[in-house]
């Protein structure tokens, strides 16, 4: 992610200042992320600021707190991303990119998830997430299933 200098800040602060009086205001705010396609609310926003208002200095501190904030959503996102892929990785068991109703079967045997003769609910597994119908899972297709199953 790009982090702006502090005389960007200053740039952005004073294009962002329509009425030139040293703050900024929920509604200057408010009408720049509309702009570029941020749909939030006054109320939204005078809870994230806290302030319905915002000098250079506290504009320059909500910033560095949403970019700290964005990047760390980020790196969570990154971690996810590596512990979906190993998770597929010991599904995967020959390692050709897809985990096959046969491999599905064999690991949750394996972890004692399933009973010898369940080859049926393995299909049932692979059939509601095979996206394209190719009788099998891919990265992507296993991470969807991955995450439906993890929503509440």
């Amino acid at each position: 992610m790009y982090l702006l200098g502090f005389s960007d800040l200053e740039k952005l602060f004073s294009k962002i200042d329509l009425n030139n009086d040293g703050v900024v205001s929920i509604d200057e705010l408010t009408q720049l992320l509309d702009k570029v396609g941020v749909q939030i609310t006054a109320d939204e926003l005078q809870g994230i600021m806290g302030k319905t208002n915002l000098n250079l200095q506290e504009f320059v501190a909500f910033y560095e707190s949403l970019s700290a904030q964005i990047e760390e959503e980020e790196e969570s996102s990154d971690d996810e991303e590596k512990y979906l892929l190993e998770a597929f990785k010991v599904f995967d068991l020959n390692h050709d990119g897809f985990i096959t109703c046969e491999e599905l079967h064999i690991v949750l045997l394996k972890f004692g998830l399933l009973g010898e003769s369940s080859d049926g609910d393995c299909n049932k597994m692979i059939c509601r997430f095979d996206l394209n119908s190719d009788g099998k899972l891919d990265f992507e297709e296993f991470r969807y299933m991955m995450l439906l199953n993890a929503s509440p």
